[in-house]
């Protein structure tokens, strides 16, 4: 098992990696993708409401074990017109990105070996531990970077 020291390491390793690379898409490259792939456009704005989601289900985690944690229809998201996944600029989405995930380091810093096994019920995916989560959302970012990259190259 990693220290706390590691796992907010690689946490931070990961924002750094997912913003070197959605920080330097070109404008005129925001929109490729491939088939029913998303754009990098759409991953960035999935990002930050990923991220959104995630920084309200670590404290939640945190201080009301047991809880539910609330799943939600991320394609429906990135379908919605009114939330612009696929034409608004991808700047705020940014800038949500960089403060949650420094929001969240923080918290992640601050935490004791006993608290990752604090958890509630996921209404997707059930159990749900703050060791899992901070498995889910390094593991996310780098995800979405690999795909970002992957467009970039088409």
């Amino acid at each position: 098992m990693p220290t706390i020291k590691e796992i907010a390491t690689a946490y931070e390793s990961a924002t750094r990696e997912f913003l070197a690379i959605a920080e330097n898409v070109p404008n005129d490259k925001l929109d490729l993708h491939e088939g029913e792939d998303w754009s990098s456009r759409q991953v960035i704005h999935h990002c930050a409401d990923s991220e959104a989601q995630s920084y309200a289900r670590l404290r939640r985690l945190i201080a009301e074990p047991g809880s539910s944690i609330q799943g939600y229809d991320e394609a429906a998201w990135a379908k919605n017109s009114t939330l612009g996944y696929t034409d608004m600029p991808v700047d705020v989405s940014i800038q949500v990105f960089k403060a949650v995930r420094a929001g969240s380091l923080a918290i992640i810093e601050r935490l004791v070996p006993e608290q990752l096994k604090n958890s509630g019920i996921h209404t997707e995916a059930g159990e749900f531990s703050v060791e899992r989560w901070l498995e889910v959302y390094t593991r996310h970012a780098i995800e979405h970077a690999d795909q970002i990259t992957k467009n970039l190259a088409l």
